[in-house]
This record gives structure tokens, C-alpha cells and sequence, in this order.
């Protein structure tokens, strides 16, 4: 029974801990799923269709909105993913650690490829934004509005953001590898107090047995010197009964 109940409690502290994961990961669903759908009125595909079918421009009004609103979310996707990626690591059964392991590998990947849409989308807006996109004329005609000076500006700012991003995503690692080391010092003060907990316990142990020791020894001191009182009445009985018979028979 008391195996049962270890299983059932081990098993209960197993759910329960995978269940803020759970959550976090209905939340980083749920994220991923408006990113996906503000991007997806700013995809360069669709919109090239849309000139196709002979609109001057396939972006919507709320463009820039929509694209500042896929940031923040991918933002927030990302703190999330942090927060997936510690809970993950910090559950003991190893067995589940694993699967929310990988669990957290698959949301990273995702959340690259949406990165990757962001950045189609976000360069599609810049260069729409100055006039670099072909756009179709009143006649159906395609006319090409690229500049030198447009696409030089254009490569500089897309120079600087992939300079950004690779700060970006070096304070990312940077934050992230700062956590692990944080956890990995967490972890080692815990065995530093099981360790210290085990030496309370042994040298409890040994004064225990200290004690055990003395009560023994002055148990046999005890029946030692009654042993000796008990010689030492029997002899003085012994003497006085030898006295008497001297006596009576003197």
C-alpha cells in the first residue's frame, strides 16, 4: 500500500507540475496564431497577386499597425518561450523533461519561421513604403519605380536591422545562458544542503551512539560495584556467623 501511495503522490506531483506548462503553451498557441494572421494581410505573395488582379497597392491601410502589432506579439512569444523553457527544465521527472524538451524545441522552430514571415513582411512594408514594389498603372501596365538612391537607402536599412537583430539575438543568448547558469547554481545549492542535511544526520548519529556507549559503560561500572557489595555483605555475614559459632562452642 505504501508503494501504491508513493506512485499515486509521485504520478499527482508529475501532473501538476506539467500543468503551468500546459497553459503556456495553449498561450504560445494562441500568440502564434495572431502573428500569423496579422502577417497575413502583409504577405508579398498575396499582395502580388493583388497587383495582378489590378490593384495599385495589395497592402491594407493598418499595415505598419499590423506590422508593430506581429512585433510586440513575437515579443511576447518569446519571453513565453523563456518561461516554457525554465519549467520545463525544472520538472524531476526525467521522462517528462524530456517530452516538454522537445515540446520547447518544436515552439522555438515555429517561432523562427514566424520571424522569418515577419522579416519578408517587414521588408516588403519598407520597400512599398518608398516606392520600390511594382505597382500596376490606370492601363494595366507595370511600372517599376526603383531607384538608386531607394535601393541604397533600402540595403543601409536593411544593413542596420540585420545589425539589430544580431544584437538582438545576442543579449537573447546572452539572457538565456544567464538563466541556465542561474538555475545550474540553484540546483548545486540544493545538493550543497542535501549533502550538509546528511552530515547533520550522521553526526546525530554519532552522538547517538557516544551516549549509547557511556549508558553501557556506566551501566557495567553500576553492576561492578554491586557486585562488589554484595561480596563484601556476603564476607561481613560470614565473619559475624563464624563469631557466633566461636562463641557458643567456647
Amino acid at each position: 500500500s505504501s508503494s501504491s501511495s508513493s506512485s499515486s503522490s509521485s504520478s499527482y506531483q508529475t501532473m501538476s507540475s506539467s500543468i503551468p506548462f500546459e497553459r503556456y503553451d495553449e498561450e504560445f498557441l494562441s500568440l502564434t496564431e495572431q502573428v500569423t494572421s496579422k502577417l497575413r494581410t502583409l504577405d508579398p505573395a498575396a499582395n502580388a497577386n493583388a497587383n495582378d488582379n489590378g490593384s495599385s497597392s495589395g497592402l491594407p491601410p493598418t499595415a505598419d499597425a499590423d506590422l508593430k502589432m506581429a512585433r510586440n506579439l513575437l515579443l511576447q512569444a518569446d519571453d513565453l518561450l523563456k518561461q516554457m523553457g525554465l519549467e520545463a527544465r525544472g520538472v524531476e521527472d526525467a521522462t517528462v523533461k524530456r517530452d516538454l524538451l522537445g515540446k520547447v524545441r518544436v515552439c522555438k522552430t515555429r517561432l523562427a519561421n514566424l520571424r522569418d514571415d515577419y522579416e519578408a513582411a517587414k521588408g516588403f512594408v519598407e520597400r512599398n513604403s518608398l516606392g520600390l514594389n511594382n505597382t500596376t498603372d490606370s492601363n494595366g501596365n507595370r511600372n517599376n519605380n526603383n531607384g538608386g538612391g531607394k535601393e541604397r537607402l533600402l540595403g543601409n536599412t536593411e544593413t542596420l536591422r540585420s545589425q539589430s537583430d544580431t544584437l538582438a539575438n545576442a543579449r537573447s543568448i546572452m539572457a538565456e545562458t544567464e538563466s541556465v547558469a542561474l538555475e545550474i547554481t540553484e540546483e548545486l545549492g540544493r545538493h550543497r544542503e542535501t549533502i550538509s542535511s546528511a552530515h547533520g544526520r550522521v553526526r546525530q548519529v554519532t552522538g547517538m551512539t557516544n551516549r549509547a556507549r557511556r549508558i553501557v559503560q556506566s551501566m557495567g561500572r553500576r553492576e561492578v560495584q554491586q557486585k562488589l557489595i554484595l561480596y563484601g555483605v556476603g564476607g561481613t555475614i560470614l565473619i559475624v556467623f563464624l563469631m557466633l559459632v566461636y562463641g557458643m562452642f567456647k
